[in-house]
């Protein structure tokens, strides 16, 4: 069975274009055709090998339900599938996000709705 959400690692300014009403991908995300989004398991390994001493980052739980046939589940990273978004990012799929923090065994936290 598939996750019902996956997870969004984003930028001050990618938040911000969000927060406006949808994302429509980073530059990585628009050259590869689709957003990238990592299931919760997939996560800290997806910050760590992407966004390596980035700071101001944010991580967004995305509702997987509402954007149907968009999401397509494909081989990436180490033959793992990932859940991929071939459309914008509505901030309604949006359930919540935090700022990127990481607990004290350095895993990436979740954000928390509410």
């Amino acid at each position: 069975m598939r996750d019902a959400v996956a997870f969004k690692v984003l930028t001050a300014a990618e938040l911000a274009e969000l927060e406006a009403g949808s994302f429509a991908g980073s530059a990585a995300d628009r050259r590869d055709g689709y957003l990238h989004l990592s299931t919760a398991a997939q996560l800290t390994a997806t910050v760590d090998k992407h966004y390596a001493g980035q700071t101001d980052l944010h991580v967004a739980e995305v509702d997987l339900e509402p954007l149907g046939d968009a999401i397509r589940w494909e081989a990436a990273r180490d033959g793992q599938d990932f859940p991929h978004l071939y459309a914008s990012l509505p901030l309604d799929a949006v359930v919540a996000y935090s700022p990127l923090e990481r607990d004290d065994a350095g895993q990436v936290k979740l954000p928390v709705a509410g």
